[in-house]
């Protein structure tokens, strides 16, 4: 059992924990959440014995193991499995040990021991943390310094969940992992037999993996039991309850004071009024619940361009060598919301390279529309920004003419704020690092836009802001994530990026899931009794009247660009002076917008068949 009592803790004069506590009982799976700055990393370090308190308790039971990814494993000639291997200390000692021991009984006990560690299997048991983690059996046997920063971190990862500590602290753990080893870790903790305590901003694995949630705020700590979502209903329900018995007591406040204030200098009152006094100052004010507001992300709409903005037709790409990826034969429209799915170095950077423009086919056809606009932001962007520069400089090196007054105005509608412009950037946090990135990637407006992991610094409420800042955006998205939650409300079609080749996933994200984890597949609906009816949350049926929303627009604009195309072809006078090239351009722009026309019926039908059977179901 780990157990937190009153303790306080200030960083140069600011209290991060005043007099919090809070019990976990052994083998609980634990979230700890709160907004950025709060201190959940400070918790951390107090709890491994770090930092000193400044009052109050931190207890483990004797002889308890802590363990958490501190930093990357160095580079070194150490091959990846042994570099797992040895953070079983106990396993490695003995091991070492069995290999010079000479009495028989020392060497018996030795191998009860490892027999009762399962040490035999322990280089299975690695494997497969590793392979879990993106390391194929080749890879495993190659030397750490073959491998960046990045994947290291991930062998780190893998060498303290094969040291299977008594209590677990995982520190934003899915920063360094794609989506499909995000996808792993989910279930390996969720059966991992000890204690985890996760700092995460991955809604989906908050869900999955842990059965309460520690919450963070105003410098106090709060257990909640359930997932992320049960946490959020939780504090919701609690705020309305104490927001509604604030309204009540002030009405009874109100009327205590309007009678102490007619009648206390009654005679034949004053002792009512006196006690209707005392009552007052005795009444303990409600403490309301009020979370901060989170800045929101805006981006510049763009023009309609005429589908598809981009083309390839059989296109290679590479690096010199052989291709990464072949035979590509992609269409991309500007309402488009694709997620890149794959393994790291599958070529999903090299996909989105192509795209952005910024890597050359080495063979076929890439066409893109004469105006458009690609922004693309990658993760490494936000580490190559200036750090002794502030936002305000980043973003006039961009509009060298534009007044000052303009560029603090895009800034905030980005949610740096006027409190942080003139700050230089190495004094920001990562998540205004990366809102500073994804302002200067979506400067011009573009028409596509492409994210490269756009959320490992940001918390979950700004993940649930750039979530509905892309949903109210009207160009193309390309998104290339590690969080399954934002993928499921953005992405409304899959790439499998996979052996060279990208092809559409026509199942949803869940079908994925289970075929990584290699679950069986769900079965047909029509296979399963029907489920006894129940209302479907209001929400639910909101999104789906939103979806349905969007493919009729969807519809309108395919419409607006036919009666437009179909306009000009009508008209005799632009045969007059039209070059066969410019016909068969115009005829082409109408054979796609017709294809594109009969996709999004198809999807609008779809839509709304799903909204009439929520609505029977309701």
């Amino acid at each position: 059992m780990l157990r937190i009592d009153d303790i306080s803790y200030a960083i140069a004069g600011k209290p991060l924990f005043q007099e919090a506590s809070a019990t976990i009982p052994a083998g609980h799976k634990v979230g700890l959440v709160g907004r950025n700055g709060t201190g959940k990393t400070t918790l951390f370090r107090l709890i491994r014995g770090e930092l000193a308190l400044d009052g109050g308790s931190i207890g483990l039971p004797r002889l308890t193991r802590i363990g958490g990814v501190a930093q990357e494993v160095p580079s070194s000639a150490t091959s990846l499995i042994d570099t797992v291997l040895a953070a079983d200390t106990e396993r490695a000692a003995l091991t070492a040990e069995a290999e010079i021991a000479t009495d028989p009984h020392r060497i018996a006990e030795i191998q009860t021991r490892l027999v009762d560690i399962d040490a035999h299997s322990a280089e299975a048991r690695a494997g497969a943390i590793l392979n879990g983690l993106g390391f194929d059996a080749a890879a495993q046997q190659r030397p750490c310094s073959d491998f960046s920063g990045g994947w290291r971190m991930r062998v780190a990862l893998a060498a303290v969940l094969f040291s299977a500590p008594d209590v677990l602290l995982l520190d934003e753990p899915t920063n360094y992992l794609d989506l499909e080893g995000t996808l792993w870790l989910e279930g390996y903790l969720a059966r991992y037999p000890h204690t985890v305590l996760v700092i995460s901003h991955d809604r989906q694995l908050l869900n999955r993996a842990v059965g309460a949630i520690l919450h963070l705020d105003q410098r106090k700590l709060t257990l909640y039991q359930g997932n992320y979502d049960s946490f959020a209903r939780q504090r919701r329900a609690k705020a309305e309850q104490a927001a509604a018995f604030a309204k009540k007591q002030e009405a009874q406040r109100a009327h205590m004071q309007a009678f102490v204030d007619r009648f206390r200098y009654k005679a034949s009152k004053a002792r009512q009024a006196q006690s209707r006094l005392k009552m007052l100052e005795k009444m303990e004010s409600v403490t309301l619940i009020h979370d901060q507001a989170v800045a929101r992300f805006d981006f510049p709409q763009p023009e309609e361009l005429s589908p598809p903005i981009v083309r390839l037709e059989d296109v290679s790409v590479g690096y010199g060598g052989p291709p990464v990826l072949r035979g590509l034969n992609l269409r991309i429209d500007q309402d488009d919301r694709i997620a890149l799915l794959g393994n790291n170095g599958q070529g999903k950077s090299t996909l989105s390279k192509l795209i952005a423009g910024r890597l050359q086919a080495c063979a076929g056809t890439v066409t893109s529309s004469t105006k458009l606009r690609i922004g693309y932001f990658a993760q490494h962007q936000v580490d190559e920004l200036h750090l002794d520069e502030t936002p305000l400089q980043h973003i006039r090196r961009e509009r060298p003419d534009e007044a000052p007054a303009r560029l603090r105005s895009r800034l905030a509608r980005g949610g740096i704020g006027a409190d942080i412009v003139e700050t230089p950037v190495a004094k920001l946090s990562g998540g205004q690092k990366s809102r500073l990135s994804l302002i200067l990637a979506t400067l011009d407006a573009p028409h596509l836009v492409i994210l490269d992991e756009p959320t490992n610094h940001l918390d979950i409420e700004s993940r649930e802001a750039l979530v509905e800042a892309l949903t109210d955006y009207s160009g193309a998205v390309i998104l290339v994530s590690h969080d399954p939650h934002l993928v499921g409300l953005v992405a409304d079609r899959l790439w499998l990026v996979r052996d060279g080749r990208v092809t559409p996933w026509e199942e949803d994200l869940d079908a994925y899931r289970r075929m990584l984890l290699g679950q069986p597949a769900k079965k047909p609906e029509r296979e399963r009794p029907a489920p006894k009816s129940r209302p479907r949350p209001a929400t639910a049926l909101a999104d789906l009247r939103a979806e349905a929303r969007r493919c009729e627009a969807r519809v309108q604009k395919l419409e607006e660009l036919r009666e437009t195309v179909d306009a000009r072809l009508g008209n005799p006078r632009f045969y007059e002076s039209a070059e066969p090239a410019e016909l068969r351009k115009w005829q082409k722009k109408r054979a796609e917008i017709l294809d594109g026309l009969e996709r999004a019926e198809a999807l609008w039908m779809q839509a709304m068949e799903r909204l009439e059977a929520a609505g029977e179901r309701a």
